[in-house]
């Protein structure tokens, strides 16, 4: 008859807080993980989506998705998880709307920062514009800078393009009237601020 003896259960003990452990030494946990991606999309995910991403079953996702709505719900956080359209998305919780529509509206009285102002000039330019567009002009991300734009009124969807299905934008009257402009065709020439080599900055961006 083989006992167990104290050392076995101590390295027991020990195997068990190694796996619980592999999320933060091995990589993000599910939860962290999750919680990334969503932070930065646009429109609901799949959880079957979230799952071939993560390389995780489905259940799991589905488990992680509903523990982490939860969670926000019971400690209160100002924003919820909620499962819409067949996916998740974050979104603010219904009872901080108020605080922030205030801040979009008052935010309309800053100044626009050097990131906003150059997505907003390529949008001025190149109109109608897919988001992936200005990026590929910026040399960065800018989906972030465009929800500002679109939020103060400046940038608006134009359609989507007949190709690819991605969503349009260019500039609304608000910003017309920001620049005291009657129309497009007022906008300033811009050969004289591009550089020498404009032709191969074009192919570059294409």
């Amino acid at each position: 008859m083989t006992g167990t003896s104290e050392d076995d259960v101590t390295r027991g003990s020990e195997d068990d807080d190694t796996e619980a452990e592999q999320g933060s030494a091995g990589g993000p946990t599910l939860e962290a993980a999750l919680e990334a991606i969503l932070l930065v999309v646009d429109e609901p995910v799949a959880e079957v989506t979230l799952a071939q991403v993560l390389e995780r079953p489905t259940h799991e996702v589905s488990t992680a998705l509903r523990g982490l709505a939860a969670e926000y719900t019971a400690v209160g956080r100002g924003f919820d998880l909620r499962e819409v359209a067949g996916g998740w998305r974050f979104y603010t919780r219904a009872d901080c709307a108020p605080l922030v529509e205030r801040f979009v509206r008052d935010g309309q009285q800053t100044r626009l920062t050097q990131a906003a102002l150059e997505t907003l000039a390529v949008v001025a330019y190149r109109q109608p514009v897919s988001r992936a567009r200005v990026a590929a002009v910026r040399g960065v991300n800018s989906d972030g800078v465009m929800r500002t734009l679109v939020a103060r009124g400046l940038v608006e969807e134009a359609g989507t393009d007949p190709e690819s299905q991605a969503v349009l934008y260019r500039t609304s009257t608000y910003f017309l009237e920001r620049l005291g402009l009657r129309d497009l065709s007022e906008l300033p020439e811009l050969a004289p601020f591009l550089p020498d080599d404009v032709e191969n900055l074009e192919e570059t961006t294409k």
